[in-house]
């Protein structure tokens, strides 16, 4: 399967996850306070849909010019008048329309120069980023509601959520932990997605590729790690229900473990 056609996939499976959950939910439901403070589960929704609305029937002309934000305030003075019923109908023509874009992807313009949320990269970058905002939205609203279990923790859409961490641990263990100098990191995940990361400070914090022996192993549940990177969930809460530990250097192990936090 080609990048595309990995990520494609990944964001039409988020598609589904987020029209199951929304055609289940009740009138209070929408009205949980999702894990994002100022936004409900109805608030979630609608920048889920409003982003795809940007999204829509655009396609990156360079690397410096942005999408058409714009569309997002209209679209949330339109849904701002809908019921919750009306809301899910219209996130599933949004969400139709997006398939049908999706499905005629080619290679070369999923590699197309394109800003993204993090800067000048690819319109696929961007699409990698729309699966990562999905994936940490809907457990923004799965986790209140008590409906976490009904998706798998594994798959392409929880790598590619990971992958968004796993770029930015340079940054997060340099400056959000304050790693020394001369110190090392590995951060083991899994129930979920199998992975080892590493970063080293040599005069600045970077990802590398091994480690023979880090100063401090931090082992986390994978879904646990992405959603404490995005300060989400409490570090001390995790810790004491043991979806996060670690060994080597107790000091170091345990800011880790409490400042992962680079985004929210």
């Amino acid at each position: 399967m080609s990048e595309t056609a990995r990520v494609v996939a990944a964001l039409n499976s988020c598609y589904d996850d987020l029209e199951a959950l929304i055609g289940d939910l009740s009138d209070d439901d929408w009205a949980v306070q999702s894990l994002c403070p100022e936004w409900t589960v109805r608030g979630v929704v609608e920048h889920l849909a409003g982003i795809e609305v940007v999204m829509t029937d655009w396609m990156p002309a360079d690397a410096e010019t942005p999408p058409p934000f714009e569309r997002m305030g209209a679209f949330n003075e339109e849904a701002s008048g809908m019921s919750n019923q009306e809301l899910a109908a219209k996130v599933g023509e949004i969400l139709a329309t997006r398939r049908q874009e999706l499905a005629a992807l080619t290679d070369e313009a999923f590699a197309a120069p394109s800003m993204t949320p993090v800067g000048p990269s690819t319109y696929g970058a961007f699409l990698g980023i729309r699966v990562f905002d999905f994936w940490v939205h809907q457990r923004d609203m799965a986790i209140p509601l008590g409906q976490l279990d009904r998706w798998d923790a594994s798959g392409d859409k929880a790598e590619i959520a990971l992958d968004e961490v796993h770029r930015s641990l340079g940054y997060i263990v340099g400056k959000k932990v304050g790693l020394p100098d001369g110190k090392s990191i590995t951060i083991t995940t899994s129930n979920g997605v199998d992975r080892q990361m590493h970063v080293a400070v040599t005069g600045r914090a970077g990802v590398v590729d091994t480690l023979e022996n880090p100063d401090v192993t931090l082992t986390a549940d994978s879904t646990s790690f992405v959603m404490l990177a995005c300060g989400r969930v409490d570090p001390q809460e995790q810790i004491a229900a043991g979806k996060i530990s670690w060994t080597g250097d107790d000091e170091w192990g345990e800011k880790a473990a409490c400042n992962l936090r680079f985004t929210m």
